[in-house]
């Protein structure tokens, strides 16, 4: 008995580490979601961007991992509002007959490309070294530095973020261009700037996460496709452009995937079943909501 609760409250505290890198994820998809109504299909490349940005400054350039992490920040928020300026502002500009199925086929053409470019100039699978050497023990329990930091930095990103939401005029604004868009335009917001804030700064919490994530799950360059797919799953799981529902969307995709596998008879076979736990969870939730835990149903006019 003693073992299954040693494992039981490991299984729930991973379950908690992994829900902070997830929730960076989605909040990040929302934000470009509640404000451009765009799914970006590249955020999965903003990650590995990220990724790619702290192995390479550590490895190469020698630079300390800390100041490693707050460039590929700055990386993927000057990636962010590079794509959105170049390619999705044509969009916003209303030149573009068919904004959805536009958004929808450039995001995927820039996150086959990126991909396949990374796959062209460097295919292994390499990471950098640990950012935080050794272990902590938590009762019986050991727990990696670098998820400890990953983790942490992922909660002060995310708690920054909501500062900037709700007590900065730019977050205000932003918020009201996700509420009423005319009318945040007729108060004098310019919601195209907007949505290059937006969009950078979803970019930047994606490749906030591939930085934290490089030295435990190592770069390669389809590292961002499964954190990108869970991303997706969050958002509908907790209401398309609510952020609340983003953040307890990841508590729950987390809980179901880690404690899952608590109750498998063959633990060997846990892992490999982790991601259909989330799936069963998104799947009962749509049935009962459809619009999601946190999401609004649409009126009809």
């Amino acid at each position: 008995m003693g073992g299954f609760l040693s494992y039981f409250f490991a299984q729930l505290l991973n379950a908690l580490i992994i829900s902070a890198i997830y929730a960076l994820m989605a909040v990040g998809l929302t934000l470009i979601f509640g404000i451009m109504k765009v799914i970006n299909f590249a955020h999965g490349e903003m990650y590995m961007i990220g990724g790619y940005t702290a192995y390479f400054l550590i490895t190469r350039a020698g630079v300390n991992p800390f100041a490693a992490l707050a460039i590929a920040a700055v990386a993927g928020l000057v990636f962010g509002a590079v794509v959105e300026r170049a390619f999705l502002r044509p969009m916003s500009l209303g030149r573009v007959e068919r904004p959805g199925e536009y958004a929808i086929l450039i995001t995927f053409a820039i996150s086959v490309f990126m991909r396949n470019l990374m796959i062209v100039l460097y295919p292994f699978s390499t990471g950098p070294p640990p950012y935080v050497v050794g272990k902590v023990k938590v009762g019986p329990l050991t727990i990696g530095g670098d998820r400890i930091l990953a983790s942490a930095v992922s909660i002060a990103v995310l708690a920054a973020l909501l500062f900037f939401l709700y007590k900065t005029w730019p977050g205000r604004a932003m918020r009201a261009v996700s509420q009423n868009r005319p009318m945040a335009s007729a108060l004098g917001i310019n919601p195209i700037r907007v949505d290059n804030w937006s969009f950078a700064l979803g970019s930047m919490m994606a490749a906030v996460a591939g930085a934290l994530m490089a030295p435990i799950f190592l770069c390669s360059p389809s590292m961002g496709a499964m954190p990108a797919i869970k991303g997706y799953v969050i958002i509908v799981l907790g209401g398309m452009g609510s952020i609340l529902g983003s953040i307890v969307g990841s508590v729950l995709l987390g809980l179901f995937e880690s404690l899952g596998s608590v109750f498998m008879p063959d633990p060997t076979r846990a892992l490999a079943y982790r991601d259909v736990y989330g799936l069963l969870v998104l799947v009962a939730v749509l049935l009962l909501r459809p619009y999601g835990l946190f999401g609004e149903r649409e009126r009809e006019a």
